[in-house]
Formats: structure tokens, C-alpha cells, sequence
């Protein structure tokens, strides 16, 4: 196949990755706005985005699961779709969802966007994959960034709040809870297809975000404020079904490392929605933070011709 002939098929993963992004950093904004509007709990506000998103997954399940060209699970198969859906979607979500009480939509992204850093980091521990000088350079460059923009948001707003380091710490456990979702679907995507592992795989998080919800908490479902359902459902729609399927597809187009540099549009994304909905303001280490974070995950991607 020629050069020109393999472009079309990557710009077209390439425009998919971008719009997965760019839906998916719609999430922290619409977390925000309903921590801000109706004062609803963290673990609550998850368990009604999967509830509201575990019926577009079964059925995806199902019509993947249908088609004549469909080959069944293995045993070990369910096993790891099920680990790595909930590592990625149930652990990586709750963790996200904590942190976002306390930190700012902004950092959040900022910080969950360091994990092409951590997937390269995984794939060299788990699967002994050698690190070339560059890409450690890129990770130095990535981690400068984001501690450029940490320090930036602490000196602006002139506090020091433990509930803010705290945050911050379940953000970065987020991004290593996701980059072990990436890495993993990376391996298992081309051998049962990106449809249909993503449709079981988030059908396995959404389930445990209930199981874990009902275990834990004593709230009610039903006895919440409209406004909490109408967040919920977009989020649902907007920033976890979407772009979830979005990202698989983009994955099986481009491979991981490529899909990662397309989503780089995420973080900036996230700040100009915070600076627009949220009124979060924008300041010069953050944005001095976050392209340095986007030098360095670009540098991550880098192949040779």
C-alpha cells in the first residue's frame, strides 16, 4: 500500500482521536458545574453517568456479539476485558471524580494528561520495552510542565490547602489507573476488535460504579435534584459514551502512541471550557505548564521515518 494511500485512512484517525478529546474534556466541566450547582456527592454523581451510559453499552455488546463474523471470548479473555475495564473506567473515574472536589478543571486535565508518559513508563516495566533517549527527554520535559503549572495555580490563588495536594494526588492516580487501561487495550484491541472491547469493558466498569455505590453509600437515586440527572445524562453521553468509542476506534487506526498525540488538544480544550463555563481564570505558568506538557507528550510520539 503506498504512502497516499494510507493517508486518508490516518487523518481520518487522526480527526477521530481529536474529537474524542475534545468530548472527553467536556467531563470535568460538566463534574464541576454539578459540584457547584447542586453540592451532590462524588460517588452519587459517577453512579448515575454509568447508570446512564450501561444501556448504550450493553446494546453495542450485543450488536457486537451478533454480527456473522463474531468470535466468542475466551475464559481468560473475560477475565482481562473485565480487569481492564474496571482498572480503566470504574478505579480511574472514582479517583477522578474525588480529586475534582478539591482541584480546578484546568489542573485536572492537565495533570490526567501526563499518562502517554506513564503508558511509555508501563510498557518498559510490564513488557520490557527498551526507553530511547529522546522519549526519557520527553518525559523530563512533560513532568517540568506540569509542576510549572502545579506551583503556577498554587502561587496565583495564594494558598496551600492540604485538600488541594490531596486532589491532586487522585488525579495522578487516575492518570496511572488510565495509562494501565491504555496500555492494556492496546495489546487485546486487535485480537477481538475496538466495538466490542470497549462495549463489554465499560459495561464491567459501569457495573462495578453501582456495585461500589450501593456498598458505600446510603444516598438515594431517585430523590435528587433535576438538575443532577440533567448533568449526568450529558455527561454520559457527551463525555463517556462518545468519546470512549472514539478513542477505541481511534486506537485500532493509529495505534496508542499516535491517538495519544492527537488528544493533545484535550488539555487545551479543558482550559478554554473552564475559562468560558467555569470563569476559572488563565494565567502565564499555566500555560507556559501546558505546553510543555504537550512538547513533551508530542516528543513521546515522535517515530522514526
Amino acid at each position: 500500500m503506498t504512502r497516499l494511500a494510507k493517508q486518508p485512512g490516518l487523518m481520518a484517525g487522526i480527526i477521530i482521536c481529536v474529537i474524542g478529546a475534545i468530548c472527553f474534556s467536556t467531563k470535568a466541566i460538566f463534574v464541576k458545574l454539578a459540584y457547584r450547582d447542586t453540592g451532590v456527592e462524588a460517588v452519587t454523581l459517577l453512579a448515575l453517568r454509568m447508570i446512564f451510559s450501561l444501556p448504550f453499552f450493553l446494546v453495542s455488546a450485543i450488536v457486537a456479539s451478533s454480527k456473522s463474523g463474531n468470535v466468542k471470548f475466551t475464559f481468560s479473555q473475560w477475565l482481562y476485558i473485565a480487569f481492564i475495564g474496571c482498572v480503566g473506567y470504574y478505579a480511574s473515574s472514582l479517583l477522578d471524580f474525588i480529586g475534582l472536589q478539591y482541584v480546578s478543571a484546568s489542573i485536572e486535565r492537565l495533570i490526567l494528561f501526563i499518562y502517554p508518559t506513564l503508558v511509555l513508563l508501563i510498557s518498559a516495566l510490564i513488557f520490557k520495552e527498551k526507553i530511547k533517549t529522546y522519549q526519557w527527554l520527553a518525559v523530563a520535559i512533560t513532568y517540568v510542565g506540569l509542576l510549572l503549572a502545579f506551583f503556577g495555580e498554587l502561587s496565583f490563588h495564594k494558598t496551600y490547602d492540604k485538600d488541594f495536594y490531596f486532589g491532586s494526588l487522585m488525579i495522578f492516580l487516575c492518570a496511572i489507573t488510565f495509562a494501565t487501561y491504555i496500555v492494556g487495550s492496546g495489546r487485546i484491541i486487535p485480537m477481538v476488535g475496538a466495538a466490542k472491547f470497549n462495549s463489554y469493558a465499560m459495561s464491567f466498569a459501569c457495573i462495578a460504579v453501582v456495585i461500589h455505590f450501593y456498598m458505600t453509600s446510603n444516598a438515594s437515586l431517585v430523590e435528587l435534584e433535576s438538575s443532577v440527572y440533567g448533568y449526568s445524562l450529558v455527561m454520559a453521553v457527551m463525555s463517556t459514551v462518545i468519546p470512549s468509542y472514539l478513542f477505541a476506534e481511534g486506537i485500532k487506526r493509529i495505534g496508542s502512541d499516535n491517538a495519544a498525540i492527537a488528544a493533545s488538544v484535550g488539555p487545551i480544550s479543558t482550559i478554554i471550557q473552564a475559562a468560558v463555563f467555569l470563569g476559572e481564570p488563565v494565567f502565564a505558568l499555566q500555560i507556559a505548564g501546558t505546553l510543555l506538557v504537550l512538547a513533551g507528550v508530542m516528543l513521546i510520539g515522535k517515530r522514526k521515518q
